[in-house]
Parts: structure tokens; C-alpha cells; sequence
């Protein structure tokens, strides 16, 4: 018999809208499950999502007070949309009424914020998830695979970056996202933190890092009302000061020796989605890119004279991409990202496992996210320390 997971979603944006798709797709891209999702209230300020929440995707219900959602009875996970510096509150409530959580990334905006989350589920004593939706890619998963199969021989160094244009209009709105009490850091908790949530996936835990940052645009147009940071103002508005970070990059050393290079932009003018990575190990190395998310690079060091990258398509021969579409190089898209954590996600609470990346993978994210911080400030290396062993600073 499946297991019902009776969903609430809290903010029907972008990601809450993604997770709610999730969740009427499943049943026809998993028919083997073991569970039974069923969305039963969305929780949204606006009252126009609150009428598509039922008309469109189905909930049984709408409210505009997120604390009868995360408290309902017949819920029993609850997926953290909304924006960043309302997750830990509804983190908080939702792990005190014993419901299993989803968050989207980055468990708030601050380091120590996703400290207080993890120890309120620990307390609680309940399920969690994070959206590091790109690990979930089946070649980053082949990657993966790659790597811990010592395919690619003792790796040596690792290059990740993360360059976005969503924020590169100087007249992109002085949205949430741009505010240091209400989203937390910039790019190294948007977009850096997939970056090192990716290594850590792939090659180990970050031992040291050195970092740099910069806010390329300094000063938005105000908004009036809502706003998205996808929204745009004119060039007579009055403008506000932008109080977080554009860009960041970093070095690091990871534990087990090898070496790293990051970069995270939201300004940068050319690359519109550019989450990568390349592995280098001394048998071989891999790459990849969101933008071309269903290609994977491989370098095999041989004797042939006729070396070279290879490129691997994505097909059914890898984990999940069948459920979607059959044969090779049959693409897939970001919204099938989040459907397989979703499902993923549902199959470990129906069966009792750890669902990973969860609330302890985050912690690891933002130890590494605290010590580039901190070296911003000494303009030094830092060690890196788990936050979850004590107070951030």
C-alpha cells in the first residue's frame, strides 16, 4: 500500500510552482512509488496565486496565513518557497508541528540562520530536504559515479563557477534579493552555494579557503509594491543602495588535497546561466554545464593518438532520465530536475531513510560560506569549522 505525503507549499512563486508541479507529475513519471502526494494547501500573500493554487494546480485549499499550513493536520511535509528571510520562521513552526521539510536553498540568507534550522529539526527530530536541485542532474549523477569509481584516477583539482545575468540591469529593481536583513549575502547564498554543494557532491569536504567579493551596481530603482528581481524601473525613479554582493569568487583547498577555483555572478554581462564544473584527476577529467545540462565532457588520458574531449549524451542508460524520455540524447530540462528530488525526496520519507541533501548537507555549505566571509575581513585563508559544532561568528 503507498504512503500519502499530504504537501503544503508555502509561496507560489517560481520554485513553489515548480514543486507543485512536482507533485501532479510524479504519478505518471513513477509508477513504481511507494507513495501517494497530495496537495492539500498552498500558503501565498497574494491573492491571485491563491486562486491559481486551486484552480490550476489542484490544492485542496489556499491561505494567506502560512501558519495554518505548516499546522494543519493533514499535512505532512511542507516545501519552503518562499522568499529567503521568511524560511526560518517557517522552518521553525513547521518542524515544531513534527511536519517533514523541503526548503529551497539557502535555508535563509545568513550562515547562522541555517545553523538555527538544522537544529530545530534535529530537536524536532524530523525529515529534511534542500534544493540543491543541479545534483540531480543524471550526468552530474554519472559524474559522480565516474569519480568514485577512480575512473578519473586521485583528483587534483576542481573548478566550479556560477555566472547568472539576472541581476545585470542597472535598472533591475531594488528587490528582497538585493537586501542584506531580507535575503541574506548575495551571490555566495543565491547562486556560490550550488557551486560548493556540487564539489562537496563530487570530490569531498572544503578544508581552507581565500575569497574576494565585489557589488558591481551599487544603486537600483526603488520598487513600488511586489517586486521581482526580474522586474524592471526607469531611469529618473529614485534608487536604493544595494547592500549585498554582485560577485564573489574563491580558492580553496579541499581535504583530501585537491585544489579549487570558484567564481559567482549575478552582473556579469555574457553568460546567462553558467553553473560548470570540471574535474581534473590524473587519469582523466569531466565537465559540465546547467546550459547544456544533458552533455557531460570526458578526457580519458590513453595512449591514442586521437585525444580529445568526449562528449556522453544523456539517455535512459542514466539514473531517472527514462522516466521522462526514452532513447539517447533525448533531452530533459530543469523543471525534470526537480521532479526527481521531489520523488526522491517522498521515496526516503515513505520508507524511513535520510534524504540527502538535507538540513546537515547545508550546514557544510555555509561552513564553507562563513569562511569565505571571514576571509573577506582578514584578507586571509581560513580555516574551514562546522558550524554545527558551534556559534558562527
Amino acid at each position: 500500500m503507498s504512503t500519502r505525503i499530504g504537501i503544503a507549499v508555502l509561496g507560489l512563486g517560481w520554485m513553489g510552482q515548480a514543486h507543485s508541479r512536482s507533485a501532479l507529475r510524479i504519478p505518471s513519471l513513477f509508477p513504481d512509488r511507494s507513495f501517494d502526494p497530495e496537495l492539500v494547501v498552498c500558503a501565498d500573500t497574494d491573492p491571485d496565486r491563491r486562486v491559481r493554487a486551486t484552480r490550476d494546480f489542484g490544492f485542496a485549499r489556499s491561505v494567506e496565513d502560512w501558519h495554518e499550513a505548516v499546522t494543519a493536520p493533514d499535512v505532512d511535509a511542507v516545501w519552503v518557497t518562499a522568499p529567503n528571510m521568511l524560511h526560518i520562521p517557517m522552518i521553525e513552526a513547521a518542524c515544531a508541528a513534527g511536519k517533514a521539510v523541503f526548503s529551497e536553498k539557502p535555508i535563509g540568507g545568513k550562515p547562522e540562520q541555517a545553523v538555527r534550522a538544522y537544529r530545530a529539526a534535529q530537536a524536532a527530530g524530523v525529515a529534511t530536504g534542500v534544493g540543491y536541485n543541479y545534483l540531480w542532474a543524471p550526468l552530474v549523477l554519472h559524474a559522480r559515479e565516474l569519480i568514485a569509481s577512480g575512473e578519473l584516477g586521485e583528483i587534483t583539482h576542481y573548478r566550479g563557477h556560477f555566472l547568472s545575468m539576472y541581476g545585470s540591469d542597472e535598472l533591475g529593481l531594488l528587490s528582497w534579493r538585493f537586501m542584506l536583513d531580507e535575503a541574506g549575502y548575495g551571490v555566495t547564498s543565491d547562486i556560490l552555494s550550488h557551486s560548493v554543494s556540487m564539489a562537496q557532491f563530487l570530490v569531498g569536504p572544503i578544508a581552507e579557503v581565500v575569497g574576494d567579493r565585489a557589488t558591481t551596481i551599487t544603486h537600483r530603482p526603488l520598487p513600488t509594491g511586489a517586486a521581482s528581481h526580474y522586474g524592471r524601473g526607469n531611469p529618473d525613479d529614485p534608487k536604493g543602495q544595494v547592500e549585498n554582493e554582485d560577485y564573489a569568487s574563491m580558492l580553496c583547498r579541499f581535504e583530501n588535497g585537491a585544489t579549487g577555483t570558484y567564481e559567482a555572478s549575478r552582473t556579469m554581462v555574457g553568460p546567462e546561466s553558467q553553473n560548470t564544473f570540471a574535474v581534473y584527476g590524473t587519469k582523466g577529467a569531466l565537465a559540465w554545464n546547467l546550459e547544456q545540462l544533458n552533455e557531460l565532457q570526458y578526457y580519458r588520458l590513453g595512449s591514442d593518438k586521437n585525444t580529445g574531449f568526449t562528449t556522453i549524451f544523456g539517455g535512459d542508460r542514466f539514473p531517472f532520465h527514462g522516466a521522462f524520455v526514452p532513447g539517447q540524447a533525448n533531452a530533459i530540462g530543469f523543471e525534470d530536475l526537480v521532479a526527481i528530488e521531489d520523488y526522491s525526496f517522498m521515496e526516503a520519507l515513505a520508507a524511513g531513510d535520510r534524504f540527502s541533501p538535507g538540513f546537515r548537507e547545508a550546514v557544510d555549505v555555509v561552513s564553507v560560506q562563513q569562511a569565505v566571509i571571514d576571509s573577506w575581513e582578514s584578507r586571509t585563508w581560513q580555516s574551514v569549522r562546522d558550524l554545527a559544532e558551534g556559534e558562527t561568528a
